[in-house]
């Protein structure tokens, strides 16, 4: 029995129509095809882009029907974002703000269910109970003793000694905190993401990483600041050699001193092109970062601009600026629809030796990133 159509252009899996809703592609049976149920997709039968050596820089062929089947699409539309902001603000007022991490969920969902590679989509699986322990973990964990180092002193009139004994311990609680936070949401992400059945999962620990962020920190101070490029590297390094889909590891093998160069120029060129170079320097870092990156014999590939970046940033400054900020939905689709359009995957990937092997993670590190704006995503 006939169950959906492919698209031709844009590669959506759909029900029979005569267009493809999300395109306008004409549709028809005899032309391109139906997927039958009783013939299932084998993770043996998914088609991956040949690899392509040369400049990374350069985009793939259009018109090469395995590149496009490894193309990452977004399918998500900013007005379906924003109406789904404007319940989750009226439900989380009157609940006093603890439907926040409810909505919070099915943005996520939102987001995750509308982002495709190999015509397959990702899906999201944290809930919003889960977000709401993890804040009140991190609330106990972090802020109530960081409340106490500040306040304590002042309320108790100590000396100038003991005032700087609490800032210390207030710098050491935060340094050691951020790392802890990144490690945490990245954990906890990647455990409740998957893809084709199977979820991703994170295997670093914390205290390495922690010893990464905070050596990187003193020498990016101590060199005032020209130590970032090889401090960035490491620390991108990290989170991606330790992350998994299934059993297949991910793998980087970049260095920081390929991009010092680049670094320096886009310091020497700041005050002569108003900072505008820094948008090249950071399409160049995205471009290098997932040319770096692969998954067993495949390997990513982006393809981002310099340009492009720009005509992005300056663009979405605009939209919220001329929107008070309401904009926000439709920025936050552009940016993932940005992303994706840039990247690719080259190379054999076989699915079918992957197995799962989920871990188990919790979400105080993800309530710490957003208190402590510790993100980190890749690219």
């Amino acid at each position: 029995m006939n169950i959906g159509i492919l698209c031709p252009k844009c590669g959506l899996m759909q029900m029979n129509r005569p267009a493809c809703k999300s395109c306008g592609a004409p549709l028809t049976d005899s032309a391109f095809g139906s997927v039958s149920s009783s013939a299932p997709l084998s993770p043996k039968e998914v088609p991956y882009a040949a690899d392509i050596s040369g400049d990374p820089s350069v985009p793939l062929q259009e018109g090469a029907e395995n590149a496009a089947a490894a193309r990452f699409s977004f399918r998500g539309k900013g007005g379906e974002l924003f109406g789904l902001y404007l319940i989750n603000l009226f439900l989380s007022l009157i609940t006093l703000g603890i439907y926040y991490f409810w909505g919070k969920v099915k943005v996520r969902k939102y987001l995750f269910g509308r982002t495709e590679f190999w015509e397959e989509r990702f899906v999201y699986h944290g809930t919003g109970k889960e977000l709401l322990v993890g804040f009140f973990k991190a609330l106990v964990v972090f802020f109530v003793p960081l409340y106490v180092l500040t306040a304590a002193p002042a309320f108790l009139e100590a000396g100038p000694v003991v005032q700087a004994v609490a800032m210390g311990l207030t710098y050491g609680i935060v340094m050691v905190f951020v790392p802890l936070a990144m490690v945490g949401a990245r954990r906890y992400r990647l455990s409740r993401t998957s893809w084709r059945g199977i979820r991703f999962s994170f295997r670093g620990e914390a205290w390495d990483f922690i010893k990464i962020f905070g050596l990187g920190s003193i020498l990016s101070t101590l060199t005032l600041g020209l130590y970032f490029p090889f401090f960035d590297a490491r620390r991108y390094d990290f989170m991606v050699s330790q992350s998994y889909f299934g059993t297949q590891r991910f793998s980087f093998d970049g260095r920081g001193k390929d991009l010092f160069r680049h670094f320096l120029l886009a310091i020497l060129l700041t005050l002569p092109t108003l900072g505008l170079y820094w948008f090249w320097y950071w399409a160049r870092r995205q471009r290098y970062y997932w040319g770096r990156t692969s998954i067993g014999p495949a390997r990513f590939r982006s393809t981002v601009t310099g340009r492009a970046l720009m005509n992005l940033k300056i663009a979405n400054f605009l939209i919220a600026l001329l929107t008070l900020g309401l904009g926000w939905p439709w920025i936050l689709a552009r940016q993932i629809r940005f992303a994706c359009k840039y990247l690719t995957l080259e190379g054999p990937l076989s699915l079918a030796e992957i197995r799962q092997d989920a871990k188990q993670a919790n979400a105080t590190g993800e309530a710490l990133s957003g208190f402590l704006d510790a993100d980190f995503s890749l690219g």
